[in-house]
C-alpha cells in the first residue's frame, strides 16, 4: 500500500480537517474520520456541559484525538470480526463473490435491523417518526444510518465468534479437582459462627450502673419471654438488632471486641451467656452455630470452580479466535501501535493528518 510513516512523524499525527480522511483500512473496508466525528463532538459537548464550562482551545485538539483514538480501537476490531466472517463464507473467491456475500448478508443483517433494533430505538426515544428519530440520534452523535451501520458490522462480527468461539466447554470432574487443589488456599476458612446479640451502648446512658440495669433486665426478658431475638428488635443499641439481634456466619478475630470475640468462640452453644462488657457497652449473647477452621469441601465449592474453569476456556477460545482474525485481515491505522500486527497507514492517506508543526 505504500511507503509508511516514521515513528517520528507519527508522534506528529493530528487529526485532518476533511472528514472524509480515511484514518484505517480493515482488510477491504474504510475507515473515515466522519465515522467517528460526530461522537466525539457528542461527548465533548456532554463534557462541557456537565462541567459548565468550555474545553480550552489549546486542550480541545488532544481531546478530540484522544477519543478519536479510543473508537477507531473498537472499530477495528468489529470490522476485522465482520472482515473475518465474510472471509469464511467465501474463502478465497474472487472480489464479485465478495462482493455478493457481503451484499446478502449486509441486507439481512439490515432486515434484523429494521426488525429488531429499530422498534427498540422508536421505544426508547418516545417516537414512531423516523425524521425525528434521526434528530434525536444526531444530538446524541449518531444517526439512524450510522446505527444500523453498527448494527450489520456486529451482527457480522458476532456472527464470526458464534462460528468460532466454543461457548459451552465441556469440564471434566479431574480439571475441577486440579483447580481445587492447586487453588485449595483460597478455599480456606477460619473458625467461624453465628450468634445472637443484646446491645447496651454507653454512650446511651448516664453511667455504666445504668447500661448494666438496662442489659441485665433485656437479659431477665429474654430468658423468661423465650425470645431474645424478639428482645433485640424491641430494645437492643446494636447495628443487627432490626434482624433480631442475628449475626450471620463470622471468622474469628473479626469483631473489634475481644471480649466478644472470645466468648463467641468458647461459650457452649444455644445457651444466654452472662453480661460481657466491652468498650462499648453490655452484650448478652446466644452462640447459634460454630465450625472449627478448614477447608471449603469441594464438593461446596464444585459448581464455582466449574463456572470458572469454562469461563477460562470461553476466554482461551476467544483470544484463539481473534489472534487468528489478526493473521487473516490486514490492517493499516493512524495509531498502529493499539491494535497488535496492524501497520501504519501508507503515507498517500496520512500526509494531510501529519502536522505541519516541525
Amino acid at each position: 500500500m505504500g511507503s509508511a510513516l516514521s515513528y517520528s512523524q507519527r508522534l506528529e499525527v493530528t487529526l485532518p480537517e476533511d472528514p472524509a480522511t480515511v484514518i484505517a483500512v480493515v482488510g477491504n473496508s474504510n475507515v473515515l474520520l466522519g465515522d467517528l466525528l460526530p461522537q466525539v463532538d457528542a461527548r465533548i459537548a456532554e463534557v462541557e456541559e456537565k462541567s459548565g464550562q468550555k474545553i480550552p482551545a489549546e486542550q480541545l485538539g488532544t481531546a478530540r484525538l484522544s477519543l478519536v483514538r479510543g473508537l477507531l480501537g473498537k472499530t477495528i476490531q468489529t470490522k476485522m470480526m465482520r472482515e473475518s466472517f465474510l472471509l469464511e463464507q467465501v474463502g478465497i473467491e474472487n472480489a464479485d463473490k465478495r462482493e455478493e456475500a457481503d451484499a446478502t448478508l449486509s441486507g439481512r443483517a439490515r432486515q434484523m435491523f429494521h426488525e429488531a433494533e429499530l422498534p427498540e430505538l422508536k421505544k426508547q426515544y418516545g417516537t414512531e417518526n423516523l425524521r425525528e428519530l434521526d434528530g434525536m440520534l444526531r444530538k446524541k452523535g449518531s444517526s439512524l444510518l450510522a446505527r444500523q451501520r453498527d448494527f450489520v458490522d456486529q451482527m457480522l462480527g458476532h456472527l464470526y465468534l458464534r462460528g468460532n468461539v466454543n461457548r459451552k466447554p465441556e469440564v471434566s470432574l479431574s480439571e475441577i479437582i486440579a483447580e481445587y487443589d492447586a487453588e485449595k488456599e483460597l478455599y480456606f476458612r477460619a473458625e467461624r459462627a453465628r450468634w445472637e446479640q443484646l446491645t447496651v451502648l454507653n454512650s446511651k446512658f448516664p453511667n455504666e450502673q445504668a447500661a448494666r440495669a438496662a442489659i441485665q433486665e433485656m437479659g431477665r426478658e429474654a430468658v423468661f419471654g423465650g425470645s431474645m431475638q424478639a428482645v433485640a428488635r424491641a430494645r437492643s443499641q446494636e447495628a443487627f438488632a432490626s434482624k433480631g439481634g442475628v449475626h450471620d456466619w463470622t471468622s474469628r478475630g473479626s469483631l473489634a471486641s475481644e471480649p466478644l470475640d472470645d466468648q463467641i468462640f468458647t461459650l457452649p452453644l444455644n445457651k444466654i451467656s452472662g453480661v460481657i462488657q466491652d468498650q462499648f457497652g453490655f452484650h448478652i449473647i446466644r452462640v447459634l452455630e460454630r465450625e472449627g477452621a478448614g477447608y471449603t469441601p469441594r464438593s461446596e465449592v464444585q459448581d464455582e470452580l466449574r463456572s470458572k474453569i469454562r469461563e477460562r476456556k470461553i476466554e482461551d477460545s476467544q483470544r484463539i479466535a481473534l489472534d487468528r482474525m489478526r493473521e487473516k485481515i490486514p490492517v493499516w491505522t493512524l495509531f498502529p501501535d493499539d491494535i497488535p500486527g496492524s501497520k501504519p497507514l501508507p503515507v498517500s492517506l496520512t500526509r494531510r493528518n501529519v502536522s505541519a508543526n516541525r
